[in-house]
């Protein structure tokens, strides 16, 4: 397995801790004109992230985290998805289509479309982690992956 691509970045000092994880839902009015904007903007929208380390002690002030931000070293998370049975094998490489089912009620949605992921991400399946945690009510038959993008 390769090492995870790692990137700084600054965040809240109060997320700012190793094995926190996040979705990077993008930049708020306020930082338009901040001049560390290009510092904390250099993630992909809607995508999950987990720090894996703290890089130094200084804090920078910052209009949106009222105790400021620190940098952090961070990789994209994998992602635990419900898939198709007979298309989860580890080490597979797939592009992600995500299920056909679009029943937003349903118990499992959220892992059926994880957070994180999107339609036509290539993905490598880097483990099967076992059976989905229920039956699904359309009758698919599901195992929960971990996904790498």
């Amino acid at each position: 397995m390769t090492e995870p691509t790692t990137q700084i970045t600054l965040i809240g000092t109060r997320l700012a801790t190793i094995g926190m994880e996040f979705i990077f839902r993008g930049p708020t009015p306020e930082c338009e004109t901040c001049k560390l904007r290009n510092t904390c903007m250099n993630l992909e929208n809607n995508r999950r992230y987990r720090v894996l380390g703290i890089r130094g002690e200084l804090v920078h002030d910052c209009p949106i985290h009222e105790e400021g931000v620190r940098a952090v070293e961070i990789t994209e998370s994998p992602i635990i998805a419900a898939m198709d049975a007979r298309k989860s094998f580890a080490g597979s490489k797939m592009v992600f289509d995500g299920s056909e089912c679009d029943d937003r009620g349903c118990s499992m949605f959220e892992l059926c479309h994880p957070a994180g992921l999107r339609e036509g991400d290539r993905c490598t399946i880097v483990e099967v982690v076992g059976e989905a945690p229920e039956e699904c009510p359309r009758g698919y038959s599901l195992k929960l992956v971990e996904l790498k993008r």
